[in-house]
């Protein structure tokens, strides 16, 4: 009986709209289908013509009916429940193989770094500002990554693409500020890498370990301040109807181009965000290594010289990496149209999977007392499972 009414309905407002020349198209009303002419025949229980005044009560109440049913659920903009990471579009067959790079990064990635924290934590002797700083940067990319790779890889695998409005948001919000902070570390690397060359005889009263234990707290506030108010704009927007998320996470400007609201605000402070600390921090970064690259040829002992030279080029392969995929996406979301979604989102992706991949190994093969603490640690526990293996 309700949908008879509400059919009777649509056919009036049609016939009045007809009646006064009005164009009707297909999206004037979302109901699911017209009623064929039979349909009409069946439906038109009462004549349509609005000459009857008895007519009037009716036809008033069909309408009343139409505009609180299909009306509302058309223009409906409350706040969607879940969102639907698509993973790399264009591309869907091909993720099951996309996986295998991803899964393998991640994972190399990940015993690097805990290798890392590992054999700094045991050895009194790597107890030093710049072996701190590297414990600090693997924690970061050891979060990023995480909070990144396994969601991407249940798409790929499972075909899991729904994600919780909350956890659209907390993943953003870790995701920017863990990049906020690994830039931070990346300055005071720096920094500490200018004190060691320049005045190495105050690098111990400069750079001791309490304070560089005090970067971190600091580092945490700076990306609460400028990165919290990123899921707080994105609450304020309208989300009509679209809930599909174009990528493999909730990068804060994909989730943004899903509203229907003016993101103006949004773009604006992304843009001034990114280029105020970063450039900040690259513009720090440049005047370190500006001084350094004077200091270097005049130091006369060649092991200095050297040592010098290995930790500088650690440094800038590290920060070159970072930097380069981060800027890159960044302006891609803003001024790339032209350049193919999938190949944006790969990019993006390997920001996270690069970066903790590699440090651990470039560090570990420019720094020599690293890397003999790691060969004593890994040829210790290779004889220790060959012993293990012999006597099962």
């Amino acid at each position: 009986m309700e949908t008879d009414i509400i059919l009777l309905g649509y056919d009036l407002v049609l016939n009045r709209m007809d009646m006064k020349g009005t164009k009707i198209d297909s999206d004037t009303f979302p109901y699911p289908d017209h009623p064929s002419s039979s349909e009409q025949s069946h439906y038109n229980l009462v004549d349509t013509s609005p000459v009857a005044s008895t007519e009037k009560q009716p036809q008033k109440a069909c309408l009343s009916l139409i505009d609180t049913s299909t009306i509302s659920w058309q223009f409906s903009t409350s706040p969607p429940s879940t969102f639907i990471l698509m993973g790399i579009p264009g591309l869907e067959p091909a993720h099951v193989w996309i996986s295998i790079p991803f899964a393998t990064f991640y994972i190399i990635g990940l015993v690097g770094n805990f290798m890392l924290l590992f054999v700094v934590g045991k050895e009194q002797t790597l107890h030093k500002p710049m072996y701190l700083l590297l414990c600090m940067l693997a924690l970061i990319e050891i979060g990023t990554s995480t909070s990144v790779v396994p969601k991407a890889l249940c798409i790929f695998w499972f075909n899991l693409k729904g994600i919780t409005v909350g956890g659209c948001l907390t993943q953003m919000f870790f995701l920017h500020a863990g990049s906020m902070m690994h830039s931070a570390v990346l300055v005071t690397m720096a920094f500490d890498c200018y004190v060691a060359i320049c005045n190495p005889l105050r690098y111990t009263t400069i750079l001791i370990n309490t304070r560089i234990a005090e970067l971190g707290p600091v580092g945490l506030l700076r990306s609460l301040f400028f990165i919290m108010p990123l899921p707080l704009l994105l609450s304020r927007l309208p989300f009509c109807a679209d809930h599909v998320i174009p990528h493999t996470y909730c990068d804060h400007m994909a989730v943004a181009k899903m509203s229907c609201g003016d993101i103006t605000v949004n773009r604006t402070y992304g843009l001034v965000t990114a280029f105020v600390v970063m450039g900040l921090d690259l513009m720090l970064i440049a005047l370190s290594y500006s001084l350094i690259i004077r200091a270097v040829p005049r130091i006369s002992s060649k092991t200095a010289y050297q040592k010098a030279l290995n930790t500088c080029t650690a440094h800038l392969s590290v920060m070159l990496m970072s930097y380069t995929a981060g800027l890159f996406s960044t302006l891609i979301h803003r001024f790339g149209q032209g350049i193919a979604p999938h190949v944006h989102i790969i990019l993006a992706n390997l920001y996270f999977l690069i970066p903790p991949m590699l440090n651990p190994i470039i560090y570990g093969v420019k720094n020599k007392e690293l890397r003999d603490k790691v060969g004593k640690y890994t040829s210790r526990m290779c004889s220790h499972w060959a012993t293990d293996f012999k006597s099962v």
